[in-house]
């Protein structure tokens, strides 16, 4: 699967240590009504490939469980590094891709909103930096956040992800021990897209550089 539970990393919320939220997150918008509260979750799968290549589509998966229960308010996923910091001179902007994301979690809008030019299809978008929510989730419910995503930039890359009942911060989601859903992939992305070609029996795309044709042999005296 490629997804490694952890305990340590938290939620990417306004004042926590991921710095994921734009500046001006204090100005996003919060539930104020948000319940109060600690609800149990489980990661029911965590899914994205280890090894990737540049321009050679991925999809991540999590599936998140209620095992409490509480209906929680809205589940929500934070993803870290899906992009990093470029040193290089001259840039008016030093964030740069390690994954485009081509369509985030969440049904995408029929029709489309005004803003689909600027964020990817998918109707899990939320005012924080890298956190998709999709609503409230019943006890014993599942729900999947799915990214499809294009690797940019080749290189061993770690991302962490934590899971969190809402977005305001008063409620808490909790694996059955008490600590934090969060977890991480390790992924190599290789400097160019696996070799493929098309079958010429089936048409269909398969791995490996096209077979070379058999020289004819001569035909017997």
């Amino acid at each position: 699967m490629g997804g490694r539970a952890a305990g340590a990393l938290p939620l990417a919320l306004c004042a926590t240590s991921l710095g994921l939220l734009a500046s001006g997150c204090g100005e996003a918008q919060r539930d104020a009504r948000e319940a109060s509260g600690s609800y149990t979750v489980a990661l029911a799968s965590a899914r994205f490939p280890a090894k990737q290549a540049i321009a050679h589509d991925a999809a991540l998966e999590l599936t998140v469980r209620n095992t409490g229960a509480k209906t929680i308010p809205n589940v929500a996923v934070t993803l870290d590094s899906l992009s990093y910091q470029s040193e290089y001179p001259g840039l008016a902007a030093r964030e740069r891709p390690t994954w485009i994301v081509n369509r985030g979690p969440g049904p995408v809008a029929n029709p489309p909103v005004q803003t689909q030019t600027v964020n990817p299809p998918g109707g899990g978008d939320t005012a924080f930096v890298h956190t998709w929510a999709l609503g409230p989730l019943a006890p014993g419910a599942v729900r999947t956040f799915a990214w499809h995503v294009t690797p940019v930039k080749a290189g061993v890359q770690t991302v962490h992800y934590a899971v969190s009942a809402g977005l305001d911060g008063k409620a808490k989601a909790r694996l059955s021990d008490g600590r934090r859903p969060v977890g991480s992939f390790t992924v190599e992305i290789a400097p160019r897209p696996p070799a493929t070609h098309v079958d010429a029996e089936t048409g269909r795309i398969a791995p490996g550089a096209t077979p070379v044709p058999a020289a004819p042999q001569p035909a017997a005296p």
